[in-house]
């Protein structure tokens, strides 16, 4: 039970390592050529410039029990473990230059969660809650760039994520009612990323960590939202952005 849990969050973590791997060659060859001649010097004059990014992402619930849950009502009920899945996300970029270090960027997307919650019962028995949801996202940050060395640059990134859902459902092994899952989110946001400039168009590789900070729990009652007072989204996303 506790050992399938861990198993999965290794998993992830290894695939996050691996993506990461994946670009190391990539900035290693960059910073080779770092006083290379400038591709497109003045691309970050622009007062304006849009773009179009894709993302792959890891996101899990957090919760915490609610008072029912030490209840006799619950005492069947062992644990319940949010467990990490993959999705992906489509969106643009409308970026607005404020001086020569401070961008303001907006990147609405669609993003694709799977998030899935395991209830584990004393009797070594289970049920799975797998909510799957498309949200409408218009993330707003801040874009902290450092000097610009040859054609890579290094940025700190930062702000906030509302979202919406525009479809979901929830695919539950059991006769009884769903978990309910608000339609709406608000994340903090936090990450880095380099730019890499080309003769045709600046490329950014850039991962990103969001937490909620709303409580996504629904209204309706059920058996599995009875045992919760609060969930919240936990997200590591890994972006590539062209310019």
């Amino acid at each position: 039970m506790q050992s399938s849990h861990f198993r999965n969050k290794f998993a992830l973590l290894g695939l996050q390592i691996a993506i990461l791997l994946l670009g190391l060659p990539v900035l290693a060859n960059a910073q080779h050529f770092k006083w290379a001649r400038r591709n497109n010097p003045e691309f970050d004059n622009r007062k304006v410039s849009y773009g179009f990014s894709i993302g792959i992402h890891t996101s899990a619930y957090e919760i915490k029990y609610s008072d029912q849950f030490v209840t006799q009502n619950f005492d069947t009920v062992h644990s319940v473990q949010p467990q990490f899945s993959g999705g992906f996300s489509l969106g643009f970029l409308v970026n607005l230059r404020f001086n020569e270090v401070l961008d303001l960027r907006l990147m609405p997307k669609a993003g694709f969660y799977n998030h899935k919650m395991i209830y584990y019962y004393t009797d070594n028995s289970s049920t799975r809650q797998l909510v799957e949801t498309t949200m409408v996202e218009f993330p707003l940050l801040l874009k902290y760039k450092s000097m610009r060395r040859g054609n890579v640059r290094m940025y700190m990134i930062g702000g906030f994520t509302p979202s919406i859902e525009a479809s979901g459902k929830n695919d539950v092994q059991s006769t009884t009612a769903n978990l309910d899952i608000s339609n709406t989110n608000l994340t903090i946001d936090a990450g880095f990323g380099f730019d890499f400039y080309f003769p045709l168009f600046k490329f950014s590789q850039e991962i990103r960590f969001q937490r909620g900070l709303v409580n996504m729990l629904g209204t309706d009652p059920s058996v599995y939202s009875a045992p919760l007072k609060y969930i919240n989204t936990n997200t590591i996303s890994v972006y590539f952005i062209f310019q």
